[in-house]
């Protein structure tokens, strides 16, 4: 009897910590689609992909089907969804940040990023690659401008994580918008590749 009761205590262990282990669990896709988001109202839709066929519309429902019929699903389903959640990027300050960003680039970074003096690095921020073509005015411009948008950059990472009830997560987020930055960069624009050297789009 006492081995009956060990088990159990053990299978309901297991099952409590794998709860928890979903829960926590990195939303890597949903915070993929919530930086791309951001990151295409900032810079536009330019690049935006073409609808999907009415084919690939049917994977979402056998999806549902096949969830529906997992037994697993009948006891951990409330973790799954809790895992699935939509990342929040809707906040106050996530707002506020994002029109700061759109604005500076549309009144003043695009004009950088066009003829190459700025470039995307590959941590997520901005970086002056030419100087040498700019007067001294425009240099300081330059340098006061990437100097701003790396610190807006750097807080709405931090805010992102902040917003969804996981600051640890920061360096994730700020991963997943270096990948968007240079997915939706234009045509002609410099970006850094992962050894750091400089390449134009």
């Amino acid at each position: 009897m006492k081995k009956w009761y060990r088990s159990l205590f053990i299978f309901s262990f297991v099952f409590v910590a794998a709860c928890v282990t979903i829960n926590v669990y990195f939303p890597a896709a949903e915070v993929e689609s919530a930086a791309e988001k951001v990151v295409k109202d900032i810079l536009g839709d330019e690049n935006e992909a073409p609808a999907s066929d009415e084919q690939g519309s049917l994977m979402p429902d056998m999806l549902m089907i096949v969830t529906a019929v997992n037994p697993i699903n009948w006891f951990i389903g409330t973790a799954h969804a809790q895992a699935e959640a939509d990342i929040d990027v809707s906040s106050p300050a996530i707002n506020a940040l994002t029109a700061r960003i759109k604005g500076r680039y549309e009144s003043s970074l695009k004009s950088f990023l066009d003829n190459q003096t700025i470039g995307f690095t590959n941590q997520g921020f901005v970086e002056v690659v030419d100087d040498a073509s700019l007067g001294l005015k425009d240099r300081q411009v330059a340098k006061k401008l990437v100097a701003d948008e790396n610190r807006d950059r750097q807080a709405l990472y931090r805010e992102v994580a902040v917003a969804n009830d996981h600051p640890e997560w920061e360096d994730k987020i700020q991963k997943a918008f270096v990948k968007q930055w240079t997915a939706q960069a234009k045509k002609g624009w410099k970006y850094q590749n992962q050894d750091g050297q400089w390449v134009v789009k």
